[in-house]
């Protein structure tokens, strides 16, 4: 059996108010630099996390070298990450269907594509190869622009999760483990960590629309199924799901076979009152300490090691040519 990896993935971003409507004035990231109190505990781990950036981080001076920073130390990987109501060019009205880049004209989504990729490129003296989609936005003519600017990786996908509900993709169909998204093999899609636990984790993705379902929510019935330990969707991240979960989700995912894993979370969550889930010191304490206890499980007690993005890509590469 192969030795499960685990890599980390920030999108990092400005701060907003996440129960209002996006405005394109919110680019404060005065959280930035406090993704060094993440490093107290990625640093003796050797991990080596990717902070995938949108626009008005990439075009901030004190974030700019912080990252930057980072990168050039090897402690950091630097991708993009599209936000596009505030990602130049702005010929759209905001809305919550055009807050999900996939569906937008072809031709503006490529712009905004291009003029992020263009100014990482020359702030961050490098060029981003690693994308995310906001809001996991990645929708038919996403791919062909990726390909066309040179990126090998894509981190957007939610297995087992559909938006469609609010105007975004369906992933439910899509894998759960690394794939290429072209023929050519040149784009990998690296997929968030979701999954199932519970006594039917099994039959999970047979099932996942129920969890979806507006009907099914209003009757309660994934709470019910969560409580008894029968069935619950889970995802890898530190934001608003408690840290003996997600030992319990790598766990069964283990178990069933899989050996790669993405952490993920927002970069504003390592600042208090940016999101919902970080709005105290006390909030802050337990998010770094659900860090610390996940990540020293998934080594300790599962066997499991720490990898990038790019690695992943690499190591791919490698067994495709064997």
């Amino acid at each position: 059996m192969s030795v499960p990896q685990l890599a980390i993935v920030v999108d990092t971003e400005e701060e907003f108010d996440w129960s209002r409507p996006v405005a394109r004035d919110n680019r404060g990231t005065v959280s930035i630099p406090a993704q060094a109190l993440a490093h107290e505990i990625y640093d003796p781990l050797n991990i080596v996390p990717t902070y995938v950036i949108d626009h008005p981080v990439a075009t901030d001076p004190v974030a700019i070298a912080f990252l930057a920073g980072l990168s050039a130390e090897g402690r950091a990987d630097i991708g993009a990450h599209l936000h596009p109501w505030v990602s130049p060019p702005f010929d759209e009205p905001l809305s919550v269907h055009n807050s999900y880049h996939c569906n937008l004209p072809p031709e503006l989504e490529r712009a905004k594509i291009v003029a992020l990729t263009e100014v990482i490129a020359e702030n961050f003296r490098l060029r981003p190869t690693i994308f995310k989609a906001g809001r996991y936005g990645f929708g038919p003519n996403t791919q062909a622009v990726l390909l066309e600017q040179g990126y090998q990786i894509d981190c957007s996908f939610v297995p087992h999760v559909s938006f469609a509900g609010d105007g975004g993709p369906n992933y439910y169909q899509q894998p759960d483990q690394p794939f290429w998204l072209d023929g050519g093999q040149q784009l990998l899609e690296v997929p968030l960590t979701s999954g199932f636990i519970g006594m039917f984790g099994g039959i999970g993705q047979r099932v996942a629309p129920m969890f979806d379902s507006a009907h099914i929510t209003r009757l309660r019935i994934p709470g019910i199924l969560a409580r008894t330990g029968l069935l619950a969707r889970s995802r890898l991240t530190p934001e608003g799901v408690s840290a003996a979960e997600q030992c319990r989700l790598l766990a069964a995912l283990i178990a069933r076979g899989q050996t790669l894993f993405t952490l993920t979370y927002h970069s504003p969550s390592l600042g208090i009152g940016h999101t919902p889930y970080v709005r105290t010191n006390d909030d802050l304490a337990n998010f770094l300490q659900s860090l610390r206890i996940v990540l020293h499980y998934f080594r300790d007690e599962l066997g499991g090691t720490f990898t990038t993005l790019a690695r992943i890509r690499a190591d791919t590469k490698l067994t495709h040519l064997r």
